[in-house]
């Protein structure tokens, strides 16, 4: 994590023309860390088998865009102008704890789509799973893996909330935002949940009630449309503006206003994400290229390329889509599918259209000069968010980029005991060794340990 100088004032942190800027997303990091190393402490107590725990948390807490504590941010500016120096920190603490948030929903999400890979590291479920099987316990090191994922989801969805109530809001204000932070929670479980029904459903089918199973294309855009909005849209840019507005004692024509600026934009980043997931960059998005088409993801691209295939077309998604299996050369066929559907061009039209709503209703309200600039630029300014193409690149070289910034990442992070993980270079064994006698679990190095000195952080401990 990131450790952030003191702040000096909220205008050093907080550009509303670079909203996203470095200062601000190490501002938020800084307090997540100063939270986590709370929490460090917590888990100590209980015994060292926790080390791993804390340690994986903070390696997915350590990154990201930072963009819903952005725009929470945002929002707050947008009702009450830049936070005096005193209120900045409590902000970026309550708005960093929906950053905590997410990644409890990250990995419960991989966990339910299967996934191997997050932000170019292995997914929690499968570093979980490697800890068991590399260090020889009894039982099933899938199932084990599986347990530990749920469980630091689970754990991250009450720090999150910890975060948020400890973080030094005025009582007032925290009562004014939970109600949005409430219905935020519930919103993006149940469009998890929307999620895995379209996902079991055939692709041709759309079930409106169990036991009633309608064959209409359009329903399947209906369910593929609902699960973006619930899923995405309002978790990621809708709410957090609204949590943000609440904090500054917004009124309810803000309110409203943030929830058109912030539907319509959320839809816009997730349809580039869904672009991104059949044709983006592996460098870049830190999974496979079409990775989504593995999973078999129905997302609005893939309703829109089945609704518009030819016959050939639609027959080769109903056979392809969601096969693990899925090579090169399938991923391939379904990307020509997809294209020559028109369905990229479709999404493409579907983002412009939303980010112009955006747009709109920023333009329409009364908001503050500041709040309107830095969402304007959170939306992208004039133009909206752009897709990365596919380019070539080995899995090796991605792996190693990853390493090296989690390394920066984590380098200093406490483990048991007050040691810090120091950097360096090693086998994946020997950094499952050195975690396991950390944790008491076998035999524990000393400081002058001459293997630590050779350890590298612990993301590398599960390749």
């Amino acid at each position: 994590m990131v450790n952030n100088p003191l702040l000096t004032s909220a205008e050093a942190v907080l550009d509303p023309q670079t909203p996203l800027s470095q200062s601000f997303r190490e501002a938020v990091s800084a307090q997540i860390s100063a939270f986590l190393t709370e929490q460090s402490a917590v888990l100590d107590s209980m015994g060292p088998e926790l080390v791993p725990v804390h340690l994986m948390a903070s390696q997915m807490l350590c990154g990201g865009k930072r963009m819903r504590p952005a725009f929470c941010i945002w929002g707050y500016i947008a009702a009450a102008g830049i936070p005096t120096d005193s209120e900045l920190k409590p902000l970026l603490t309550a708005a960093g704890s929906f950053d905590v948030l997410h990644v409890s929903a990250l990995v419960h999400d991989d966990l339910m789509d299967s996934s191997d890979l997050r932000r170019g590291r292995p997914a929690a479920h499968r570093q979980f799973e490697a800890l068991h099987a590399n260090a020889g316990w009894l039982g099933d090191s899938a199932a084990f893996g599986k347990a530990g994922a749920i469980l630091l989801g689970d754990l991250l969805i009450m720090w999150s909330a910890q975060m948020l109530h400890s973080a030094g809001l005025e009582q007032s204000a925290l009562e004014r935002a939970l109600p949005i932070v409430e219905a935020m929670r519930t919103e993006v479980t149940c469009g998890q949940y929307l999620d895995m029904v379209a996902q079991a459903h055939p692709l041709r089918q759309r079930a409106p009630a169990i036991g009633s199973l309608r064959p209409t294309i359009e329903l399947a855009l209906d369910d593929a449309s609902r699960v973006v909005e619930y899923k995405a849209a309002r978790y990621t840019v809708q709410r957090p503006c609204q949590i943000g507005a609440a904090l500054g004692n917004g009124d309810d024509e803000l309110y409203f206003a943030l929830g058109a600026y912030g539907s319509p934009l959320g839809r816009a980043f997730q349809f580039r994400d869904d672009l991104l997931g059949v044709f983006g960059d592996p460098q870049i998005t830190g999974k496979p290229a079409g990775d989504d088409l593995r999973e078999g993801k129905r997302t609005v691209l893939v309703a829109h390329a089945y609704a518009h295939a030819g016959d050939a077309g639609q027959k080769l998604l109903l056979q392809r889509l969601g096969d693990p299996a899925l090579d090169d050369t399938g991923i391939s066929g379904l990307q020509e599918v997809i294209i020559e559907s028109g369905a990229r061009d479709a999404v493409e039209g579907m983002i412009n259209e939303n980010h112009e709503r955006a747009l709109k209703a920023l333009h329409d309200t009364e908001i503050t000069d500041e709040g309107r600039a830095g969402l304007t630029a959170l939306c992208g300014g004039s133009s909206p968010p752009r897709v990365l193409a596919t380019r070539g690149g080995s899995r090796d070289a991605i792996a190693r980029a990853a390493s090296r910034k989690h390394r920066q990442c984590l380098e200093g992070v406490p483990l048991h005991g007050g040691v810090s993980l120091p950097g360096g270079a090693e086998p994946a064994a020997e950094l499952i060794g050195y975690c396991l006698r950390i944790a008491g679990l076998g035999d524990r190095p000393n400081h002058a340990d001459p293997t630590r000195s050779r350890l590298d952080h612990i993301v590398d401990v599960v390749n």
